[in-house]
């Protein structure tokens, strides 16, 4: 029987920007996260365990989206929506798991009008707040 090789879980995600000044700023004041390292046209963020690293480049184009999972999509959507975030639509449900606990995202944009989501799993019993 051969060995398997495990992975372990996403270490680091990379996405390509034109402005790097721009990007590391928003990334850092209006979403939050902590910038770890920055060097001449990069900057590396700490994404809730994952590392997101920005390189700036003039031929920055379109990417995956970047989901991020947050305790209280509500809350979080308010707060970005009063920092000036503008989402797609409110957040949403999306699926309904067999235990009644539902998946929701909510969609926005990086300054460079690049995909990014919040996304949350909703229990039952915190649904109506």
């Amino acid at each position: 029987m051969s060995q398997r090789t495990l992975l372990g879980p996403i270490g680091q995600i990379a996405r390509t920007v034109k402005d790097i000044d721009a990007a590391k700023a928003w990334y850092r004041d209006v979403l939050g996260l902590a910038l770890l390292i920055e060097a001449e046209g990069m900057a590396f963020f700490d994404a809730g365990g994952t590392r997101l690293y920005l390189q700036g480049s003039e031929h920055a184009g379109p990417e995956s989206i970047l989901y991020f999972r947050v305790a209280d999509i509500k809350a979080t959507h308010a707060d970005l929506v009063a920092k000036g975030v503008a989402f797609l639509q409110p957040p949403h449900a999306v699926h309904r798991h067999a235990d009644g606990a539902e998946e929701w995202l909510a969609f926005f944009a990086d300054p460079e009008e690049r995909p990014l989501a919040l996304m949350a799993l909703v229990q039952p019993e915190t649904m109506s707040m």
